[in-house]
């Protein structure tokens, strides 16, 4: 039976939301929040070891951030537009950041382009901080997938290994509802990935001493890397699904992975080694003092 099929998968959680008095407490949001935090965390230390001031990472955030919610939710809202905006649909509903739904693609773009913003503004070299900030993005993206645990989305297909997801009929496609089946928990892998990931670009930038953009370029060949294989596992759908035989995100990956590995190879002949993050201001002056 279902029990006996299942005995040793993962379990999901049986609620995401804890309603505190009139508020609701959902853990997507926080498991959203904890990744900021620690980005923010790992970001600030390793600015400040590149020579960086105290307080640039934190004064970027408040731009990155808020660009980055905007941006993976009008990824999400785009690529899954039926859902929001299709036959009984509710429009109003693209606006429900916190019930889920956040393409990482636009997060990553309109957030990157809220740091550049933000470096202009406070007279920040650019290609360091990203430097900086790249491994503890990706920690921040395997930290931030277990709100799809609690969710019970974005898992894969079907499989009788010993970590199959359990998902609720609820949330399983119309053709697994009441099957005996558990699912390739890809929120895991993808988390895991991510984990991996940080620590190999620690590992390569203490190692060669990665500068001009090359540890960014490092994360997103190995993020995109790790995502088109995950990708193929999964069965949730998206619209614009299967463009010549691939899903939309893993057309997405192939060509991020080779724009950063040209980009990679471009600075590793013309800008070797790292640069300095000294920048035009006065020895001493506070980092919120510039703008």
């Amino acid at each position: 039976m279902l029990s006996q099929v299942l005995a040793l998968t993962i379990p999901s959680p049986s609620q995401g939301v804890w309603e505190i008095g009139p508020f609701p407490l959902r853990a997507y949001a926080l498991c959203i929040i904890a990744g900021v935090v620690v980005a923010i965390w790992m970001g600030e230390k390793r600015w400040v070891a590149r020579g960086g001031a105290a307080g640039d990472v934190q004064d970027l955030a408040i731009f990155a951030v808020p660009f980055g919610l905007v941006g993976g939710r009008l990824y999400h809202v785009i690529t899954d537009h039926q859902l929001y905006f299709g036959e009984g649909a509710n429009p109003i509903e693209a606006l429900y950041v916190w019930r889920g739904g956040l393409g990482i693609w636009g997060a990553i773009a309109l957030g990157a382009l809220g740091i550049v913003i933000g470096a202009r503004i406070k007279k920040i070299k650019v290609l360091p901080m990203l430097d900086a900030l790249a491994p503890g993005v990706l920690l921040a993206q395997g930290i931030g997938r277990w709100g799809n645990w609690f969710n019970q989305e974005l898992y894969g297909a079907p499989t009788d290994l010993p970590w199959g997801l359990e998902i609720d009929d609820a949330h399983r496609p119309f053709e697994y509802i009441g099957a005996d089946v558990a699912f390739h928990p890809t929120f895991l892998y993808e988390s895991l990935w991510a984990v991996i990931g940080c620590v190999f670009l620690l590992w390569a930038d203490r190692r060669w001493q990665l500068g001009h953009g090359r540890v960014v370029a490092l994360y997103v060949m190995f993020y995109t890397l790790g995502r088109g294989w995950i990708e193929d596992l999964r069965i949730d759908t998206v619209q614009y699904d299967d463009v010549l035989g691939l899903r939309l995100n893993s057309w997405t990956s192939i060509v991020l992975f080779v724009a950063a590995l040209v980009f990679f190879v471009i600075q590793v002949r013309r800008r070797p080694g790292r640069e300095s993050v000294v920048t035009s201001r006065q020895p001493g002056e506070d980092a919120t003092a510039v703008g």
